[in-house]
């Protein structure tokens, strides 16, 4: 999973010969890009990593975006995940070359608290800073979700780091 996140944080004191003013600082950004790489045949654990946060962002005023290749969210879904029906917008069938144009233009306007969306290649430098910028611009968060074929997984344990929690023995 390739993260990046910005947080800007900026207070100016501009000194002056008569009085001190004082700038206000700046808000934070959430901007936030993430590719959440999943397997086609187990899509429910995206759904657990990111239910909790899409949940979160559902109490702002803003809308959730999700671009979606063909499949379409199911109203039932959306109620049983506790996201708010009326500010989950998709729009499917997109083109993967429309994709990213479309998630920058949707992110500059700044209606959107997330917005996610599904390629399926890796995005270069210039992409994702472009995104990132529009990101910043709209305060916002972006979901990559990208699917990898099962096929590539061996299905025995994975000889890598283990992390070991309290949370889950």
């Amino acid at each position: 999973m390739y993260t990046s996140g910005v947080v800007n944080h900026s207070s100016a004191a501009v000194s002056t010969t008569a009085s001190h003013a004082f700038t206000p600082a700046k808000s934070t950004s959430s901007a936030l890009i993430s590719e959440v790489l999943y397997r086609e045949d187990q899509p429910m654990m995206a759904q657990l990593l990111l239910l909790p946060l899409l949940q979160q962002l559902g109490q702002q005023s803003r809308w959730q975006l999700w671009l979606t290749p063909q499949q379409k969210l199911s109203r039932q879904w959306v109620l049983e995940s506790g996201l708010p029906l009326t500010k989950v917008m998709q729009l499917r069938q997109m083109q993967p070359c429309d994709m990213l144009e479309s998630m920058v233009r949707a992110l500059r306007t700044g209606n959107y608290s997330v917005v996610i969306g599904w390629l399926t290649d890796e995005l270069s430098a210039e992409e994702h800073a472009r995104l990132l910028g529009a990101a910043e611009e709209g305060n916002a968060m972006v979901f990559i979700m990208r699917p990898v074929c099962s096929a590539i997984h061996p299905t025995g344990q994975f000889n890598g780091l283990k992390i070991h929690s309290n949370l889950f023995h």
